[in-house]
């Protein structure tokens, strides 16, 4: 099995990166554990409280679940992955069941802030984009997909997401094997997915 984290600020391209991996290696062979899933329960706060999460901070994070579920993963074990969603700062009943395959993808902002989690992967990957562009498509899905207003957005753009880019996120660009310029160059993605089927074999 193969672990391999790919981490890069909000809005960098992440999800577009995981994509053409899939679509380049064998059916079925991937399996995507985004850190996403894996924000703590706040269902039970109030709409003003849910307002001042900082989703961009390490300890927003159950890192303890995330782990234990990728060690199950390496051990052949199938894990209940939760489901998480913004518009209600909590997570589902429901859970999804991910299957241990031949490459695990471990994917999220802050996946390389933790050392415990870093040390279980063996390709560290950062898409590094330029901040304009990522504000960019921040206030896009932001609107689109969580139900915020244009004001919410740049609100929680300065308030949180642009000053923990800045502590957190950026300096683990030290700890990648690879960085990925300008969100998904095709040329890096194919020398990557190249890479992981050099060493599976595949």
């Amino acid at each position: 099995m193969l672990v391999i984290g790919i981490a890069g600020g909000s809005g960098s391209g992440k999800t577009t990166v995981v994509k053409e991996l899939i679509s380049q290696l064998p059916e079925e062979s991937v399996s995507v554990i985004p850190q996403d899933a894996y924000y703590y329960d706040n269902g039970d706060q109030s709409p003003e409280e849910k307002k001042q999460i900082n989703f961009d901070h390490p300890n927003s994070i159950e890192w303890d679940l995330l782990i234990d579920h990728l060690d199950r993963l390496k051990k052949g074990e199938t894990i209940p992955m939760p489901i998480y969603t913004y518009v209600t700062c909590a997570r589902s009943k429901e859970v999804v069941h991910v299957h241990p395959t031949e490459v695990i993808i471990v994917e999220g902002i802050l996946i390389l802030t933790n050392k415990e989690l870093r040390n279980r992967m063996d390709i560290k990957v950062f898409v590094d984009t330029d901040g304009d562009e990522r504000l960019m498509r921040i206030i896009r899905r932001d609107i689109a997909e969580r139900g915020r207003t244009w004001e919410d957005v740049l609100r929680h753009y300065n308030t949180f997401v642009k000053p923990m880019h800045q502590q957190f996120i950026e300096p683990t660009k030290r700890y990648a094997d690879i960085i990925l310029p300008q969100g998904s160059s095709p040329v890096a993605v194919d020398i990557l997915a190249s890479r992981i089927r050099m060493q599976l074999k595949l």
